[in-house]
C-alpha cells in the first residue's frame, strides 16, 4: 500500500421489486501488482473496500431510503492486480406492474446498473451474463430469465458516452393461490346466481338471494382492489370479470321483479296484452319446450263446448223427483229439489234434446238458463196434472232456490275467470324465468371462458400451476 492512492482509476407500490442480489464486480488495478518471488506464498490479499479503489457502480432505479444497500465486503486482490469484488445485498427497485393480466400476468422488472461518476472513456464497463442456478424459489412468483444488455447514453453535458448494464427480471405469477381464493369463488357465487331463476316464486326468497350473491361479489372486488397497485393505466382481468359477473348478477335481480310482478299480478288490474300472450305464452313456451300445467288432463264438461271455452266446469245437477210429485201424500215435506255437484254425467233429462240446451247455458253463462232449465223439468210434470196440487206453493220454492243456484253460479264462474288470468300470469312468469335462465347461462359461460381465457399465459398457468 506504499505510495498507493485509492483515488486513482485504474484503466478501466408500492411498485417496488425486492431482490437478494451478489452483485460480480472485476477489474485490473495495475497499482496492486506485486512479484510473487518477493513475497513467498502470497497470491492473493484481501482489502477494506474502503482502502482501495472501486468502481462506484449503482442501482440507478434504486428504491432503498439508503440508495446503496448493498453490503461492503473486502476485496480480493491477486499479483497481477485483478480484482474480484462480490457485494451481496437486498435491493429494492422501482418496477412498473402491469396488471392487465392479473392473476395470469407475465412482469419484467429493469435493475440498471451503472458507474455514478465516470464515463464510458474513462470506464469501459462490459456485462456478465446473470447466474440464477442458486435462485431459491418462490411461492408466488417464477422466475422464467434473467436476460442482460448493456447500452450506451449520451447526456447533454458530456460528448462521452455512460455505459451501463442493465438486467431484465422476468417473473411468471402463480395462479394457484389466487385461482383457489378468487377465481373458484366467484365462478361458483355466478352459478348461484342462475339459481334465482330456478327458485319458485311462491317461496319469496329470489330477490334475497339475488341481493346476497351481488354483496358476495362486492365482498370479493374488494379483496382484489386490496391486493392491486392503485393505477388507472390498466383494468386487471380479475376486476373486469368480477365487474362482468357483478352486471350479470344486478341484471338478475332486475329480470326478477319482472318475474315475480308477473306472478302476483293482480287479476282485477286487467287481462293480458295480446302481444305479450302471442310472444310469452306461444312463441317462447313453444321455443323451450314448456306446457301450461294441467293442459294434458284438462277434460271439458261438454263435448260440444270444446270449442267456446276450455278448462274445467263445475256442472250443476238439478233433479226434481217426479216420484214425490206423483205419489205426494207418502212424501211428508212435500216435493223435494236435489241440488249436487256431481258433475254432467249424472244429470237427469226430461227429453233427448235438453242435453245440448242445458249444458250450452251453463258454459255459456246465460242469465236465466236455470230458471230455463228448471222450467222445463217441471213442465215435463206438469203435463200429468201434478201442478194443481200445490202448484203456487212449489213454483215459489222453486224460484226462491233458482236465485240462489244462479248466485252460486255467477259466484263460481267468477272465480274461475280470475283463476284463470292468474294461471296465465304467472305461466308467463316461468316463461320469463326458464328464459332468462338460458340466457343468462349462456351469457355467464362465454364471460368466463372469453374473459379468463384472453390471458396470453392462461394454459401454460393452468398447465403447470393446477396439473402440474
Amino acid at each position: 500500500m506504499r505510495n498507493y492512492n485509492p483515488l486513482e482509476r485504474p484503466d478501466e407500490k408500492n411498485q417496488v421489486l425486492t431482490t437478494n442480489i451478489w452483485l460480480q464486480l472485476y477489474w485490473t488495478d495495475f497499482y496492486l501488482q506485486w512479484n510473487m518471488s518477493d513475497y513467498p506464498g502470497v497470491t492473493n490479499v484481501r482489502f477494506p473496500d474502503s482502502q482501495i479503489w472501486r468502481p462506484d457502480i449503482l442501482l440507478y432505479n434504486s428504491a432503498d431510503e439508503r440508495f446503496d444497500a448493498s453490503f461492503h465486503t473486502n476485496i480480493l486482490v491477486n499479483s497481477t492486480g485483478y480484482c474480484q469484488y462480490l457485494p451481496p445485498g437486498i435491493f429494492k427497485s422501482t418496477c412498473y406492474i402491469d396488471v392487465r393480466w392479473f392473476p395470469f400476468d407475465v412482469q419484467r422488472c429493469d435493475l440498471k446498473f451503472g458507474s455514478w461518476t465516470y464515463g464510458g472513456w474513462s470506464l469501459d464497463l462490459q456485462m456478465i451474463e446473470a447466474d440464477i442456478t442458486g435462485y431459491i424459489a418462490n411461492g408466488e412468483w417464477d422466475l422464467v430469465e434473467v436476460p442482460g444488455r448493456r447500452n450506451e447514453r449520451f447526456y447533454d453535458c458530456c460528448k462521452e458516452p455512460y455505459p451501463d448494464v442493465t438486467f431484465t427480471v422476468v417473473m411468471r405469477r402463480r395462479t394457484l393461490y389466487y385461482g383457489l381464493n378468487l377465481l373458484i369463488p366467484c365462478v361458483l357465487i355466478s352459478t348461484l346466481a342462475l339459481l334465482v331463476f330456478l327458485l319458485p316464486a311462491d317461496s319469496g326468497e329470489k330477490i334475497s338471494l339475488g341481493i346476497t350473491v351481488l354483496l358476495s361479489l362486492t365482498v370479493f372486488m374488494l379483496l382484489v382492489a386490496e391486493i392491486m397497485p392503485a393505477t388507472s393505466d390498466s383494468v386487471p382481468l380479475i376486476a373486469q370479470y368480477f365487474a362482468t359477473t357483478m352486471v350479470i348478477v344486478g341484471l338478475s335481480v332486475i329480470a326478477t321483479v319482472l318475474v315475480l310482478q308477473y306472478h302476483h299480478h293482480d287479476p282485477d288490474g286487467g287481462h293480458m296484452p295480446q302481444w305479450t300472450r302471442v310472444i310469452l305464452l306461444n312463441w317462447c313456451a313453444w321455443f323451450l319446450r314448456m306446457r301450461r300445467p294441467g293442459e294434458a288432463k284438462v277434460q271439458l264438461a261438454c263435448p260440444n263446448a270444446a270449442k267456446r271455452r276450455r278448462g274445467s266446469l263445475s256442472s250443476l245437477e238439478l233433479s226434481v223427483s217426479q216420484g214425490s210429485l206423483r205419489h205426494q201424500p207418502q212424501v211428508t215435506n212435500g216435493n223435494l229439489l236435489y241440488v249436487g255437484f256431481r258433475g254432467m254425467e249424472g244429470l237427469h233429462y226430461p227429453s233427448p234434446s235438453e242435453p245440448e240446451l242445458l249444458c250450452s247455458r251453463l258454459v255459456g253463462g246465460g242469465v236465466g238458463s236455470g230458471e230455463d232449465v228448471l222450467r222445463a223439468g217441471g213442465g215435463g210434470r206438469g203435463g200429468g196434472g201434478g201442478a194443481a196440487v200445490g202448484g203456487s206453493s212449489l213454483e215459489a220454492e222453486l224460484n226462491q232456490i233458482l236465485e240462489e243456484v244462479r248466485y252460486i253460479a255467477t259466484r263460481f264462474r267468477g272465480q274461475d275467470e280470475d283463476e284463470t288470468v292468474c294461471n296465465e300470469w304467472k305461466f308467463a312468469a316461468a316463461v320469463i324465468d326458464r328464459l332468462c335462465l338460458v340466457a343468462f347461462s349462456l351469457f355467464t359461460i362465454l364471460c368466463t371462458i372469453g374473459i379468463l381465457m384472453s390471458a396470453p399465459n392462461f394454459v401454460e398457468a393452468i398447465s403447470k400451476d393446477f396439473f402440474s
